[in-house]
C-alpha cells in the first residue's frame, strides 16, 4: 500500500472496519466514513511535547476521579455501529477523556469520548476542523478542543443540544479550564 502522511490509500475508495482490521499492525490508520487516512509519519517533537504536557496534567488532576484520559494512539469507535465490520469510521484522537467506563474495552473506545484534544499540523488541520469536528459532533462529543502548537490559539467547540455551539476563540496560556469538567484546566508555555 503506498501512502503519502494522512492521504487515502485509493482516493475514491470506501472501506470497512472489518477492511482496516486487517491492515497490519505496521501502520496506524483512521477510518472516516469509509476514506482510509494513514498517521504516518509520527508527529513533530513540538507536537509531541504538547500532547504529553497536557496528558500529565490530566492524569495528575484526574488521579481518583472517575473520569480517565488517553493519549494517541488509542482507536475510539465514536458510533453505535463498531460491532458491524460494515461500520465504517474509526478515529485517534491526539488527547481525550472518558468519564463512563463502560465505554473502555480493550480493543479501544466504543462511544464518544466526553472531550477531546486535537493537535493541529499541516498533514491533519484540514481533516480536524472538518471531518472529525463533524464525527466528533454527530456521535456526542461534549467538548472538543483544537490547538495550534505553533501559536496556542485555541478553538473550542461545547455541546448545546444535539450539536456544538459556534466555536470559541481563546490561548492556551494561563489555566484554561474545561467546561465538561470546571475543576480542570490545562496550560502550556511556548517557552519551552
Amino acid at each position: 500500500m503506498e501512502t503519502r502522511g494522512s492521504s487515502a490509500i485509493q482516493p475514491g475508495k470506501r472501506y470497512t472496519l472489518e477492511e482496516w482490521r486487517g491492515w497490519g499492525d505496521d501502520q496506524r490508520w483512521e477510518l472516516i466514513r469509509g476514506i482510509a487516512f494513514s498517521m504516518s509519519p509520527a508527529p513533530r517533537l513540538k507536537h509531541q511535547r504538547l500532547v504529553m504536557h497536557l496528558a500529565t496534567q490530566l492524569s495528575v488532576q484526574l488521579a481518583g476521579h472517575r473520569c480517565e484520559p488517553f493519549i494517541a494512539p488509542v482507536d475510539v469507535f465514536p458510533f453505535p455501529d463498531a460491532a458491524d465490520d460494515r461500520a465504517d469510521t474509526v478515529v485517534q484522537p491526539d488527547l481525550m477523556i472518558v468519564c463512563d467506563e463502560s465505554k473502555c474495552r480493550d480493543e479501544g473506545i466504543f462511544g464518544a469520548p466526553d472531550w477531546i484534544l486535537e493537535v493541529l499540523s499541516a498533514s491533519t488541520a484540514w481533516k480536524d476542523q472538518t471531518e472529525k469536528k463533524q464525527i466528533y459532533e454527530e456521535s456526542g462529543v461534549v467538548e472538543y478542543w483544537i490547538v495550534n502548537p505553533d501559536t496556542l490559539d485555541l478553538i473550542v467547540y461545547l455541546r448545546e443540544g444535539a450539536r456544538f455551539a459556534p466555536p470559541v476563540g481563546k490561548r492556551l496560556e494561563g489555566a484554561v479550564p474545561l467546561s465538561v469538567l470546571p475543576e480542570v484546566s490545562l496550560s502550556f508555555s511556548l517557552q519551552r
